[in-house]
């Protein structure tokens, strides 16, 4: 059961996430989309789980191994936004939220 903090947490880092994504995709991760799907964070408030969907020229696994490589940056340019909402920066972990993949698949199995 989430508390309400907890949910107003995971709404504000998923926004600000996704605007960091967009700004960093000009520069970090040219020629391609990502989208902060969902965020998960845990009830102490330090470790948040981020589900992101990517789209674009590079191999989605190459692509998450790059945001890996920038996940310090990533939470510095988070902090920056935040640091005035919460007592500290939570730690990020990044996974692929394939849910799209998963309904195409199905819609094509129901029109097939």
């Amino acid at each position: 059961m989430q508390t309400t903090r907890q949910q107003k947490i995971e709404r504000l880092l998923q926004k600000d996430m996704g605007e960091i994504f967009q700004a960093m995709g000009r520069d970090v991760f040219t020629g391609n989309m990502i989208t902060v799907t969902k965020v998960h964070i845990s009830p102490d408030l330090f470790l948040a789980k981020v589900y992101i969907s990517l789209f674009g020229k590079t191999p989605k696994p190459e692509l998450l191994a790059l945001i890996k490589e920038h996940r310090k940056e990533i939470r510095l340019k988070l902090g920056n936004r935040i640091h005035n909402q919460v007592r500290s920066i939570p730690e990020l972990d990044f996974f692929i939220d394939d849910s799209l993949d998963y309904i195409e698949n199905i819609d094509n199995l129901l029109k097939g």
